[in-house]
Protein backbone atom coordinates (compact mmCIF):
# COMPACT_ATOMS: atom_id res chain seq x y z
CA UNK A 1 0.00 0.00 0.00
CA UNK A 2 1.26 3.47 -0.89
CA UNK A 3 0.51 6.85 0.68
CA UNK A 4 1.03 10.33 -0.80
CA UNK A 5 0.47 13.57 1.10
CA UNK A 6 0.26 17.19 -0.04
CA UNK A 7 -0.73 18.86 3.22
CA UNK A 8 1.05 17.05 6.07
CA UNK A 9 4.09 18.27 8.00
CA UNK A 10 6.19 16.45 10.57
CA UNK A 11 6.14 19.25 13.10
CA UNK A 12 7.97 17.79 16.10
CA UNK A 13 9.47 14.62 17.57
CA UNK A 14 10.33 14.49 21.26
CA UNK A 15 11.69 11.84 23.60
CA UNK A 16 12.27 11.00 27.25
CA UNK A 17 14.82 8.49 28.54
CA UNK A 18 14.95 6.70 31.91
CA UNK A 19 17.72 7.64 34.35
CA UNK A 20 18.65 4.06 35.27
CA UNK A 21 21.33 2.61 32.98
CA UNK A 22 21.77 -1.18 32.87
CA UNK A 23 24.84 -2.51 31.07
CA UNK A 24 25.07 -5.79 29.22
CA UNK A 25 27.83 -6.77 31.64
CA UNK A 26 25.42 -6.27 34.56
CA UNK A 27 22.82 -8.49 32.91
CA UNK A 28 25.42 -11.19 32.36
CA UNK A 29 26.46 -10.91 36.02
CA UNK A 30 22.85 -11.63 37.00
CA UNK A 31 22.92 -14.62 34.62
CA UNK A 32 25.98 -16.06 36.36
CA UNK A 33 24.24 -19.36 37.30
CA UNK A 34 23.31 -19.97 33.66
CA UNK A 35 26.67 -18.81 32.30
CA UNK A 36 28.61 -21.01 34.71
CA UNK A 37 26.48 -24.09 34.07
CA UNK A 38 26.68 -23.78 30.27
CA UNK A 39 30.26 -22.42 30.28
CA UNK A 40 29.24 -19.34 28.33
CA UNK A 41 31.96 -16.70 27.77
CA UNK A 42 31.39 -13.32 29.41
CA UNK A 43 30.83 -10.44 27.01
CA UNK A 44 28.87 -12.47 24.44
CA UNK A 45 25.70 -10.33 24.88
CA UNK A 46 27.41 -7.10 23.83
CA UNK A 47 29.65 -8.87 21.31
CA UNK A 48 26.70 -10.42 19.46
CA UNK A 49 24.34 -7.43 19.60
CA UNK A 50 26.59 -4.38 19.71
CA UNK A 51 24.48 -3.16 22.65
CA UNK A 52 26.56 -1.99 25.61
CA UNK A 53 23.64 -0.76 27.71
CA UNK A 54 19.94 -0.05 27.87
CA UNK A 55 17.71 1.85 30.32
CA UNK A 56 14.91 0.96 32.73
CA UNK A 57 12.09 3.02 34.19
CA UNK A 58 11.51 2.80 37.96
CA UNK A 59 9.49 -0.29 39.01
CA UNK A 60 5.74 0.21 38.82
CA UNK A 61 5.82 3.29 36.59
CA UNK A 62 2.65 3.69 34.49
CA UNK A 63 3.39 4.22 30.76
CA UNK A 64 0.86 7.07 30.61
CA UNK A 65 2.92 9.08 33.11
CA UNK A 66 5.92 9.31 30.81
CA UNK A 67 3.74 9.56 27.70
CA UNK A 68 2.16 12.74 29.09
CA UNK A 69 5.61 14.13 29.90
CA UNK A 70 6.98 13.38 26.43
CA UNK A 71 3.85 14.62 24.66
CA UNK A 72 4.15 17.93 26.52
CA UNK A 73 7.68 18.28 25.14
CA UNK A 74 6.49 17.57 21.60
CA UNK A 75 3.59 20.03 21.80
CA UNK A 76 5.89 22.73 23.15
CA UNK A 77 8.47 22.00 20.47
CA UNK A 78 5.80 22.20 17.77
CA UNK A 79 4.44 25.47 19.13
CA UNK A 80 0.89 24.40 18.30
CA UNK A 81 -2.14 25.36 20.37
CA UNK A 82 -3.20 22.08 21.94
CA UNK A 83 -6.82 22.97 21.24
CA UNK A 84 -5.99 22.39 17.55
CA UNK A 85 -4.97 18.76 18.19
CA UNK A 86 -7.71 16.56 16.78
CA UNK A 87 -6.25 13.10 17.42
CA UNK A 88 -4.40 11.53 20.35
CA UNK A 89 -3.08 8.02 19.65
CA UNK A 90 -1.10 5.90 22.11
CA UNK A 91 0.94 3.46 20.04
CA UNK A 92 3.30 1.56 22.29
CA UNK A 93 3.15 -2.12 23.18
CA UNK A 94 3.12 -1.17 26.86
CA UNK A 95 0.02 0.45 28.30
CA UNK A 96 -1.47 1.09 31.72
CA UNK A 97 -4.20 -1.57 31.52
CA UNK A 98 -6.42 -3.39 29.05
CA UNK A 99 -9.15 -0.77 29.37
CA UNK A 100 -9.73 2.07 29.12
CA UNK A 101 -7.28 3.03 26.40
CA UNK A 102 -4.06 4.50 27.78
CA UNK A 103 -4.64 7.32 25.28
CA UNK A 104 -7.55 8.40 27.51
CA UNK A 105 -5.20 9.08 30.42
CA UNK A 106 -2.79 10.90 28.13
CA UNK A 107 -5.60 12.97 26.60
CA UNK A 108 -6.86 13.92 30.07
CA UNK A 109 -3.36 14.64 31.38
CA UNK A 110 -2.62 16.98 28.48
CA UNK A 111 -5.94 18.80 28.65
CA UNK A 112 -6.70 18.16 24.97
CA UNK A 113 -10.09 19.15 23.49
CA UNK A 114 -13.12 16.88 23.67
CA UNK A 115 -13.58 16.87 19.87
CA UNK A 116 -10.43 14.74 19.60
CA UNK A 117 -10.12 11.13 18.42
CA UNK A 118 -8.63 9.19 21.35
CA UNK A 119 -7.52 5.55 21.15
CA UNK A 120 -4.69 3.03 21.51
CA UNK A 121 -3.06 1.43 18.49
CA UNK A 122 -1.10 -1.81 18.71
CA UNK A 123 1.33 -2.92 16.01
CA UNK A 124 4.42 -4.20 17.84
CA UNK A 125 7.47 -2.07 16.96
CA UNK A 126 5.51 -0.13 14.33
CA UNK A 127 2.82 1.26 16.66
CA UNK A 128 3.95 4.88 16.55
CA UNK A 129 4.65 4.84 12.81
CA UNK A 130 1.25 3.27 12.11
CA UNK A 131 -0.32 5.94 14.31
CA UNK A 132 1.54 8.65 12.40
CA UNK A 133 0.08 7.34 9.13
CA UNK A 134 -3.44 7.44 10.57
CA UNK A 135 -2.97 11.01 11.80
CA UNK A 136 -1.50 12.02 8.44
CA UNK A 137 -4.52 10.54 6.66
CA UNK A 138 -6.88 12.56 8.88
CA UNK A 139 -4.95 15.75 8.17
CA UNK A 140 -4.85 15.10 4.43
CA UNK A 141 -8.62 14.51 4.43
CA UNK A 142 -9.15 17.83 6.20
CA UNK A 143 -10.66 16.16 9.27
CA UNK A 144 -8.15 17.61 11.73
CA UNK A 145 -5.55 20.37 11.78
CA UNK A 146 -2.98 18.52 13.90
CA UNK A 147 -2.51 15.21 15.70
CA UNK A 148 -0.37 13.57 18.35
CA UNK A 149 1.10 10.05 18.46
CA UNK A 150 2.87 9.01 21.65
CA UNK A 151 4.08 5.89 23.42
CA UNK A 152 6.22 4.61 26.28
CA UNK A 153 7.93 1.23 26.37
CA UNK A 154 8.98 -0.39 29.66
CA UNK A 155 11.46 -3.26 29.27
CA UNK A 156 12.17 -4.00 32.93
CA UNK A 157 9.58 -6.76 33.35
CA UNK A 158 10.60 -8.59 30.17
CA UNK A 159 14.34 -8.49 30.87
CA UNK A 160 14.01 -9.45 34.54
CA UNK A 161 11.50 -12.24 33.81
CA UNK A 162 13.84 -13.60 31.17
CA UNK A 163 16.80 -13.59 33.55
CA UNK A 164 14.78 -15.35 36.27
CA UNK A 165 13.48 -17.98 33.85
CA UNK A 166 16.90 -18.74 32.37
CA UNK A 167 18.48 -19.12 35.80
CA UNK A 168 15.67 -21.24 37.21
CA UNK A 169 15.51 -23.93 34.52
CA UNK A 170 18.57 -26.15 34.90
CA UNK A 171 17.56 -28.33 31.93
CA UNK A 172 18.21 -25.60 29.37
CA UNK A 173 20.95 -26.17 26.79
CA UNK A 174 22.87 -23.61 24.75
CA UNK A 175 20.45 -24.23 21.91
CA UNK A 176 17.42 -23.83 24.19
CA UNK A 177 18.39 -20.32 25.30
CA UNK A 178 18.69 -18.86 21.81
CA UNK A 179 14.99 -17.80 21.56
CA UNK A 180 15.43 -15.73 24.75
CA UNK A 181 18.49 -13.79 23.53
CA UNK A 182 16.54 -10.95 21.89
CA UNK A 183 14.65 -10.31 25.13
CA UNK A 184 17.91 -9.30 26.83
CA UNK A 185 18.50 -6.52 24.27
CA UNK A 186 15.26 -4.63 24.99
CA UNK A 187 15.38 -1.13 26.49
CA UNK A 188 12.92 1.47 27.78
CA UNK A 189 12.03 4.91 26.45
CA UNK A 190 9.25 7.30 25.46
CA UNK A 191 8.60 9.23 22.24
CA UNK A 192 5.96 11.56 20.81
CA UNK A 193 5.26 12.84 17.29
CA UNK A 194 3.22 15.90 16.34
CA UNK A 195 1.93 16.17 12.76
CA UNK A 196 0.21 19.27 11.41
CA UNK A 197 -1.49 20.68 8.34
CA UNK A 198 1.09 22.56 6.25
CA UNK A 199 -0.99 25.74 6.60
CA UNK A 200 -0.47 25.51 10.36
CA UNK A 201 3.15 24.39 10.18
CA UNK A 202 6.07 26.47 11.35
CA UNK A 203 8.76 24.04 10.12
CA UNK A 204 7.62 23.11 6.62
CA UNK A 205 9.05 19.61 7.09
CA UNK A 206 6.78 17.81 4.64
CA UNK A 207 5.73 14.21 5.22
CA UNK A 208 5.45 13.27 1.54
CA UNK A 209 4.17 9.72 1.91
CA UNK A 210 5.40 6.17 2.16
CA UNK A 211 4.76 2.49 1.67
CA UNK A 212 3.46 -0.32 3.89
CA UNK A 213 3.64 -4.07 3.30
CA UNK A 214 2.65 -7.12 5.36
CA UNK A 215 4.43 -10.51 5.45
CA UNK A 216 2.30 -12.30 8.01
CA UNK A 217 3.36 -15.79 6.97
CA UNK A 218 6.27 -15.05 9.32
CA UNK A 219 4.11 -14.03 12.30
CA UNK A 220 5.46 -16.93 14.40
CA UNK A 221 9.07 -15.71 14.49
CA UNK A 222 8.67 -13.33 17.44
CA UNK A 223 5.90 -13.72 20.01
CA UNK A 224 5.60 -12.22 23.48
CA UNK A 225 2.97 -12.61 26.18
CA UNK A 226 2.38 -12.68 29.93
CA UNK A 227 2.60 -16.12 31.51
CA UNK A 228 1.60 -17.30 34.98
CA UNK A 229 4.60 -18.29 37.08
CA UNK A 230 3.31 -19.52 40.42
CA UNK A 231 1.27 -16.64 41.80
CA UNK A 232 2.83 -14.00 39.56
CA UNK A 233 2.41 -12.97 35.94
CA UNK A 234 5.68 -12.63 34.02
CA UNK A 235 6.30 -11.20 30.56
CA UNK A 236 8.25 -13.53 28.28
CA UNK A 237 9.16 -13.43 24.60
CA UNK A 238 10.36 -16.14 22.24
CA UNK A 239 12.27 -14.99 19.15
CA UNK A 240 13.92 -16.90 16.33
CA UNK A 241 16.50 -14.13 15.98
CA UNK A 242 18.32 -15.48 12.93
CA UNK A 243 15.18 -16.18 10.92
CA UNK A 244 13.61 -12.89 12.00
CA UNK A 245 16.74 -11.05 10.92
CA UNK A 246 16.71 -12.45 7.39
CA UNK A 247 12.94 -12.36 6.90
CA UNK A 248 12.82 -8.79 8.24
CA UNK A 249 15.52 -7.68 5.81
CA UNK A 250 13.66 -9.35 2.93
CA UNK A 251 10.47 -7.53 3.95
CA UNK A 252 12.35 -4.24 4.14
CA UNK A 253 13.82 -4.72 0.65
CA UNK A 254 10.39 -5.17 -0.95
CA UNK A 255 8.83 -2.31 0.99
CA UNK A 256 11.76 0.01 0.27
CA UNK A 257 11.47 -0.69 -3.47
CA UNK A 258 7.77 0.19 -3.34
CA UNK A 259 8.61 3.30 -1.32
CA UNK A 260 11.10 4.52 -3.93
CA UNK A 261 8.50 3.97 -6.65
CA UNK A 262 5.87 5.85 -4.65
CA UNK A 263 8.17 8.81 -3.94
CA UNK A 264 9.80 8.86 -7.36
CA UNK A 265 13.17 8.83 -5.59
CA UNK A 266 16.45 7.10 -6.32
CA UNK A 267 18.43 5.56 -3.46
CA UNK A 268 21.25 8.06 -3.99
CA UNK A 269 18.84 10.98 -3.50
CA UNK A 270 18.15 10.05 0.12
CA UNK A 271 20.12 12.37 2.37
CA UNK A 272 19.59 10.74 5.75
CA UNK A 273 17.96 7.63 7.23
CA UNK A 274 16.51 6.60 10.58
CA UNK A 275 15.79 2.90 11.07
CA UNK A 276 14.27 0.66 13.71
CA UNK A 277 17.00 -0.14 16.24
CA UNK A 278 17.77 -3.84 16.75
CA UNK A 279 21.52 -4.33 16.84
CA UNK A 280 24.80 -4.24 14.94
CA UNK A 281 24.17 -7.19 12.61
CA UNK A 282 20.66 -6.00 11.70
CA UNK A 283 21.87 -2.48 10.87
CA UNK A 284 24.71 -3.68 8.65
CA UNK A 285 22.62 -6.21 6.73
CA UNK A 286 19.73 -3.78 6.31
CA UNK A 287 21.82 -0.93 4.93
CA UNK A 288 23.77 -3.31 2.68
CA UNK A 289 20.57 -4.86 1.31
CA UNK A 290 19.04 -1.45 0.55
CA UNK A 291 22.23 -0.02 -0.92
CA UNK A 292 22.40 2.75 1.67
CA UNK A 293 25.63 4.31 2.92
CA UNK A 294 26.03 3.80 6.71
CA UNK A 295 27.31 7.39 6.90
CA UNK A 296 23.80 8.76 6.24
CA UNK A 297 22.25 6.66 9.01
CA UNK A 298 21.95 7.52 12.71
CA UNK A 299 21.88 4.79 15.35
CA UNK A 300 21.12 4.57 19.07
CA UNK A 301 20.94 0.81 19.74
CA UNK A 302 24.47 0.86 21.17
CA UNK A 303 23.37 2.72 24.31
CA UNK A 304 19.57 2.33 24.30
CA UNK A 305 19.05 -1.21 23.03
CA UNK A 306 15.87 -2.04 21.14
CA UNK A 307 13.16 0.21 22.58
CA UNK A 308 10.35 -1.26 20.49
CA UNK A 309 7.80 1.12 18.99
CA UNK A 310 9.63 4.21 20.26
CA UNK A 311 13.05 3.15 18.89
CA UNK A 312 12.78 4.87 15.52
CA UNK A 313 11.18 8.13 16.73
CA UNK A 314 13.67 8.42 19.62
CA UNK A 315 16.52 7.87 17.17
CA UNK A 316 15.09 10.47 14.80
CA UNK A 317 14.59 12.98 17.62
CA UNK A 318 18.13 12.51 18.88
CA UNK A 319 19.56 12.68 15.38
CA UNK A 320 17.70 15.90 14.62
CA UNK A 321 18.80 17.30 17.97
CA UNK A 322 22.45 16.53 17.15
CA UNK A 323 22.30 18.07 13.66
CA UNK A 324 22.27 14.82 11.68
CA UNK A 325 19.65 16.19 9.25
CA UNK A 326 20.33 19.32 7.20
CA UNK A 327 17.89 21.65 5.44
CA UNK A 328 16.89 20.46 1.99
CA UNK A 329 17.63 16.79 2.62
CA UNK A 330 15.29 13.91 1.88
CA UNK A 331 14.84 11.69 4.91
CA UNK A 332 13.73 8.04 4.88
CA UNK A 333 12.33 6.38 8.01
CA UNK A 334 12.45 2.58 7.84
CA UNK A 335 10.44 0.56 10.35
CA UNK A 336 10.16 -3.23 10.70
CA UNK A 337 7.95 -4.94 13.26
CA UNK A 338 7.31 -8.53 14.27
CA UNK A 339 4.39 -9.93 12.41
CA UNK A 340 6.18 -9.20 9.97
CA UNK A 341 5.15 -5.70 8.87
CA UNK A 342 7.28 -2.99 7.27
CA UNK A 343 6.79 0.76 6.87
CA UNK A 344 8.95 3.33 5.06
CA UNK A 345 8.09 7.03 5.27
CA UNK A 346 9.64 9.93 3.37
CA UNK A 347 10.16 13.47 4.67
CA UNK A 348 11.42 16.56 2.86
CA UNK A 349 13.36 18.42 5.51
CA UNK A 350 13.35 22.22 5.61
Amino acid sequence: MQYRYQNVCLEAIAYTLPDEVVTSAEIEARLAPLYQRLRLPEGRLELMSGISQRRFWPPGMAPSTKSVETAEKAIELAGIDRQRIGACIHGSVCRDFLEPATACLVHNGLGLPSDCAVYDLSNACLGLLSGAIQVANMIELGQIAAGLVVGTEDSRSLVESTIDTLNADCTLTRNDIKPAFASLTIGSGSAAIVLADRRLSRTGNRLLGGAVRAFTDQCHLCQGDSQRMGGDAQTLMQTDSEALLHEGIAAAEKTFAEFLDCMGWQTGQIGKTFCHQVGRAHRKLLLDALGLNPAIDFSTFETLGNTGSVALPITAAMGIEQGHVRPGERVAMLGIGSGINAVVLGVQWQ
